[in-house]
């Protein structure tokens, strides 16, 4: 639908105010404009590239990628997953711009299925909720890897276990910090933020071509096959090894859920959407081809004292203070990515909560009068990530588990509505942005793909299988759900009927005047 600004009916005695189409549009929905809309189209781009982060997802599992296929996996499995995840991309983002809200994915399944919506929308929210609580875990649990490796190398503070789980705590706690004092400090740092990767990529690949004394060679780089995992299967290992890139391309949704704060909903979430991962896409795989060129000693990097390996190919490659610069720059664009993270999933806990879905929910979805940010969704979504990266103070393999249960989580979440739309057909209703007659082979793709890595990615990772390789990600998704699922058919199916429209348009009015304080 296409309009230009309205009226609405002002206080008594009042002139009317005028309402923005993206505030018409969110009224149509069935909700008040009550976070602060100032975000632009770049950023909100900014939001998903932040998330998606090459120099955060790429490089903390550069390791599993170098156990588990090494480079040939690596280099080939980006292009390919990547291809893949557009279809994903491709298909969310036609159905945001039909309906630009913060709930985003859940909301979408509800208005999409022809029966039994709301039952959609309950577990949409749930998978969607627990994939961007492990995305938030595994994005700044590999900060705190990162970290803990500069300041070992720095003021020998060893990298162990409970280090880092420190650092992970303090790191989540900034980020929650960060976040309560408003959005437009989170758009700010965003903007920075694609500039600082876009640069810094940049930077990280020119140093490792120009300055190493050798290089390896293109056969070593694309076509080196390594099984560190035990299993001795070529095929089992390489589809294992594709983790690395479906992690780090996951989290474009942030795009979605930031909607009711930017101007131009309908086109601006879409192209956010698509756009970080078409950059993506490009950059990361220069970025993944510039770090195993570089690579000096395959053994010695595994085997670093630090843990992480893309850090001893720097120092490796360029020396200690060439290799800490280049540290430096992971861990800045590892931090932006993890403000962000928090930024899109506490949108999501405040929509679900909005709608009664969450248990307490009437406490995460408060908004903050003075910054209009939903401040207690903050936390629980920085809270609820720390618990999630506990385990690996017992299972040393538990960081993959965390990526495998974002992986899972996120694309199940992001399938479904998908799925639906495949099933309306012609019935479905088109924003502004919308793929055409490439809508139906978009879909079917992006759903076979979505259910080939939600099983492949549940499958153990190393062999022998022990208490402390275990992976533990299918149990994550099995508690999450059955916890959904048995709230559902006990309770919450005879209440919960979607997402609950706030009131009319002088009820709605009435919300938005209370909150800018009229």
């Amino acid at each position: 639908m296409a309009f230009d600004k309205v009226e609405r009916t002002g206080p008594a005695g009042t002139r009317p105010a005028e309402v923005s189409n993206d505030e018409a549009r969110l009224h149509e929905l069935g909700y008040a404009q009550e976070l602060e809309r100032s975000m632009s189209a770049f950023s909100n781009f900014a939001v998903s590239f932040t998330i998606i982060c090459i120099l955060s997802g790429c490089m903390t599992l550069y390791g599993f990628g170098m156990n588990t296929g090494g480079p040939a996996v690596m280099v080939w499995g980006w292009p390919v997953v990547g291809l893949f995840t557009l279809t994903v991309g491709l298909g969310m983002a036609e159905v945001c711009s039909s309906y630009p809200t913060a709930g985003g994915l859940y909301y979408w399944a509800a208005k999409l299925a022809k029966t039994n919506g709301p039952a959609w929308a309950w577990f949409t929210g749930w998978f969607n909720f627990l994939g961007q609580v492990a995305v938030t875990a595994g994005i700044d649990f590999g900060l705190a890897q990162f970290l803990n490796a500069f300041l070992d190398l720095q003021w020998g503070f060893a990298a162990t276990p409970g280090h880092t789980v420190l650092l992970f705590g303090i790191t989540l706690l900034i980020h929650a910090l960060l976040n309560v004092r408003g959005v437009k400090v989170v758009a700010l740092l965003n903007n920075i933020s694609v500039w600082w990767q876009v640069i810094g990529v940049a930077i990280v690949v020119l140093a490792l071509i120009v300055f190493p004394g050798k290089h390896q060679s293109a056969s070593f780089v694309f076509g080196h096959f390594v099984d560190n995992t035990g299993w001795g299967s070529g095929l089992y290992v390489s589809l294992l090894g594709l983790l690395l890139a479906q992690y780090t391309l996951t989290g474009f949704d942030a795009s979605a859920h930031m909607t009711e704060e930017t101007h131009d909903a309908a086109r601006s979430g879409p192209r956010g959407i698509v756009n970080s991962i078409l950059v993506s896409l490009v950059a990361g795989w220069i970025l993944l081809i510039g770090v195993t060129f570089a690579i000096q000693s395959y053994d010695g990097a595994l085997g670093s004292s630090t843990g992480v390996p893309p850090v001893q190919i720097f120092l490796d490659a360029l020396g200690a203070t060439g290799g800490k610069l280049l540290l430096l720059i992971v861990i800045g664009a590892q931090f932006f990515c993890g403000m962000s993270s928090v930024t899109a999933n506490s949108r999501m806990i405040y929509a679900f909560s909005r709608d009664g879905a969450l248990p307490g929910s009437r406490i995460w979805h408060k908004i903050s009068d003075h910054t209009r940010t939903p401040t207690n969704a903050v936390w629980l979504a920085s809270g609820g990530a720390f618990l999630l990266g506990l385990p690996y103070l017992i299972n040393p393999t538990a960081y993959a588990a965390v990526t495998s249960i974002a992986v899972i989580g996120l694309f199940i979440a992001y399938v479904i509505p998908i799925y639906l739309r495949l099933r309306q057909g012609d019935d479905f209703v088109a924003g502004p942005w919308q793929l055409g007659r490439w809508s139906k082979p978009v879909a079917v793709t992006a759903v076979g793909w979505v259910v080939f890595v939600t099983l492949l990615f549940m499958l153990p990772q190393v062999s022998p299988v022990t208490a402390t390789s275990f992976n533990y990600a299918p149990v994550a998704v099995v508690v999450v759900l059955g916890f959904a699922g048995a709230w559902w058919g006990l309770s919450a199916r005879k209440w919960f009927s979607g997402p609950k429209v706030q009131g009319s348009a002088d009820e709605l009015a009435a919300i938005e005047r209370d909150l800018m304080g009229g």
